[in-house]
């Protein structure tokens, strides 16, 4: 009975980021289904908004690569007054004259405009970042699929809490009307104090359990609020059991879907292997010329004096192409190439390496969840034949056939039998969350 306090205990952590808030007050009891709770979380868990709002940043980062291909067109305007007018030194006919060249006011302002031709790397860039997008999609999925998951491990703990809180509600009312029959005994003279003292000890050793017990109930109820994102001060309860949920553990249907092609860790490294392929090209694109136009119409103005008054602005403008034709970079662009290539490489040997060990996964998880299924039913007979020992023995107990020892071991073994029940399904509800996860399954079915 303790090891299954304990471990509800461990496995529940505490979150020490602030979330935001459901509109609930510490009145609230929310009575959730599974299925509503991961529809509340997938609303407001920050981590799913935070992967959201990276596919939005990917998006606008398409955008900006686009906005290259436009025309930019810019607006200047500069003013320099001369502290010193340059000097020309001229000598003509064995005369030598100095003559002051340039004028104390000098504005120019005018528009220059600028647009790429032919640039190959840029419009490679952009179907990169239509990759980078996508690449962002899987990440805002793969966090959706994680928290799905943690959520529903998250809601099987606060069943198994509350269901187990039960069995040993229901222990304690049991030792309690033991030591009442000893007691009255006692009164009547057939049972010794010894008796009475040992039975009233075991109803006190129960109550830490119990205390314990709500103490798991508490943690699982805030980690499940943390990963929904609501208020702590909401209450949260199940609508259902782990009784209720044993109906539907029948194992895996025939034909199950095995494929991990779904899976979350493989499409993103099928993503990243699509953008170093990119990459690869955009490197090889380095060496193509660049094509760009460019005009600029401006308007010049010089005068000596005060530099606001009798300015005459003039007009000249200019249209000019640019091309460009790397020769020779020193071998930069050379092994930035070779180095892209290697980072291929070492993908594609990732990706069969991740392959295997998601195949090896998914064997185990279905072997695993088969065999609960086998220990689900092993576990309910157990139960069975431990609940119709007690009675037997509770009714020995109660006629002086049996002792006080015999009626506790037999307590013992129907409580030990009703946790390990409960924990089976919970191990079969957990494991079947975890394979959905592996195969990238987006899991939101009522149960």
């Amino acid at each position: 009975m303790r090891f299954l306090l304990k471990f509800l205990s461990s496995s529940v952590f505490l979150a020490s980021l602030a979330l935001p808030a459901l509109a609930n007050n510490s009145s609230d009891t929310l009575r959730l289904s599974r299925t509503e709770c991961i529809k509340i979380a997938l609303q407001d868990n920050p981590t799913v908004r935070v992967a959201d709002l990276e596919v939005k940043k990917m998006d606008y980062a398409k955008k900006e690569v686009i906005g290259s291909l436009f025309p930019s067109i810019d607006f200047s305007l500069s003013y320099q007054r001369s502290i010193e007018l340059q000097s020309l030194s001229m000598n003509m006919g064995g005369q030598s004259s100095t003559i002051k060249m340039g004028t104390d006011n000098n504005w120019n302002t005018g528009f220059s405009a600028a647009m790429p031709l032919i640039n190959p790397t840029l419009w490679k860039s952009i179907n990169i970042s239509d990759t980078q997008i996508l690449a962002a999609l899987e990440q805002s999925r793969g966090s959706r699929i994680d928290l799905v998951n943690n959520l529903n491990k998250a809601y099987y703990a606060l069943l198994l809490a509350i269901d187990s809180r039960d069995v040993i509600h229901q222990n304690f009312d049991v030792a309690k009307m033991n030591a009442d029959i000893y007691r009255k005994q006692f009164e009547q003279g057939t049972a010794s104090e010894y008796d009475v003292l040992r039975s009233s000890v075991q109803v006190t050793n129960i109550e830490p359990e119990l205390l314990q017990a709500d103490i798991a109930i508490r943690q699982c109820q805030l980690q499940l609020k943390v990963l929904m994102g609501i208020d702590s001060s909401a209450e949260v309860w199940p609508d259902i059991s782990l009784y209720d949920l044993k109906r539907d553990m029948y194992g895996l249907p025939e034909g199950f879907d095995k494929g991990i092609g779904n899976n979350t860790s493989l499409r993103e490294l099928d993503i990243n292997k699509k953008l170093l392929e990119q990459n690869v090209a955009l490197r090889k694109l380095a060496w193509l010329p660049t094509l760009g136009v460019q005009f600029n119409l401006n308007w010049n103005a010089m005068s000596n004096g005060n530099a606001l008054r009798n300015q005459t602005f003039n007009p000249y403008s200019n249209v000019a192409l640019a091309l460009s034709l790397p020769i020779f970079s020193g071998g930069k662009k050379l092994y930035a190439l070779r180095q892209a290539q290697v980072q291929l490489t070492e993908m594609k040997f990732q990706r069969e390496n991740l392959v295997n060990s998601l195949n090896m996964q998914v064997e185990l998880a279905v072997d695993n969840i088969n065999r609960q299924v086998r220990q689900i039913a092993a576990s309910e007979e157990g139960m069975k034949q431990a609940a119709k020992a007690y009675d037997i023995m509770q009714k020995s107990f109660e006629i002086g056939a049996a002792t006080y020892l015999n009626l506790r071991d037999s307590e013992l073994a129907n409580t030990s039998a009703r946790l390990s029940y409960l924990q089976a399904i919970y191990n079969y509800l957990v494991s079947t969350s975890e394979l959905n996860a592996l195969l990238g399954k987006d899991e939101t079915g009522e149960k």
